[in-house]
């Protein structure tokens, strides 16, 4: 069985809250031996590290969205930076940008990613970072804040391979999800294909972007071998190597 990790999963979604068992047993059969859940508000950064001391397996991450950053005050600022100093805690994130939906405005978006970057940098912790049709802003401000002491990934990623030449070049590691599985994310398994082995990750972002041939279904951490067989076929090597390399490279930068 191949082994696994998916590192960036939202078991902490209320889309969860019904058979979360289930769930657990289902990546425990398809060789999932790892997983970040990742915080995105408050409630879900308590409960990522609620869920993280449950399992061993399962490992925390927490911040505030950038759909949420206009309501990130200073008690929310006290949470996340308490939440940050558990032992179960692997990163901060996810963080960023994302001017597809524009839910919280752009500049207090982006004043609230510097604060978890530096956040990250004071804690020596990865950063999980999200970046949504704002990709020149995103670069921008990693490239000002300058190499983190930790590194850091950009999840779910969806640039150019000039950004990713870029982020990697400041010692960000790439992360691949169930788009790239699509029949029409060409530019992405190029992309893909370029990312040197070293510093590739696969995830899910489940609940979300679920991959083929279970699109318009709910996503799971299960299913994250199916990414793996996606970069496998875009990069010319198997399954089993992509598999070893990406779970190697969570566990280096997550401390796993």
């Amino acid at each position: 069985m191949m082994t696994l990790i998916d590192s960036h999963a939202h078991l902490n979604d209320p889309a969860f809250a019904g058979d979360l068992d289930e769930v657990m047993g289902r990546l425990e059969e398809a060789g999932v031996v790892g997983l970040v859940n990742v915080g995105y508000d408050v409630p879900s950064s308590r409960r990522a590290v609620e869920q993280a001391h449950s399992r061993s397996y399962i490992h925390a991450a927490v911040a505030v969205h950038p759909h949420d950053a206009l309501s990130f005050d200073a008690e929310a600022e006290a949470t996340i930076r308490g939440l940050a100093r558990d032992g179960r805690v692997v990163a901060i994130g996810e963080t960023g940008l994302d001017y597809y939906r524009n839910l919280s405005p752009r500049q207090r978006q982006q004043e609230v990613f510097r604060w978890h970057l530096e956040l990250a940098r004071e804690w020596r912790l990865p950063v999980i970072i999200h970046d949504r049709d704002a990709h020149e802003d995103t670069l921008r401000i990693l490239k000002k804040a300058g190499p983190l002491p930790a590194g850091g990934v950009l999840h779910c990623f969806s640039g150019s391979w000039e950004m990713a030449r870029e982020c990697l070049e400041l010692g960000f590691y790439i992360s691949f999800a169930g788009p790239v599985t699509f029949k029409n994310a060409v530019k992405q398994r190029a992309i893909a294909a370029r990312v040197p082995l070293e510093r590739l990750l696969i995830e899910t972002d489940c609940p979300y972007l679920t991959p083929e041939p279970h699109r318009g279904h709910r996503n799971e951490p299960a299913y994250v071998g199916l990414v793996a067989a996606a970069l496998a076929a875009a990069r010319g090597q198997t399954v089993e190597e992509i598999a070893t390399a990406t779970a190697t490279n969570a566990r280096q930068l997550f401390g796993m």
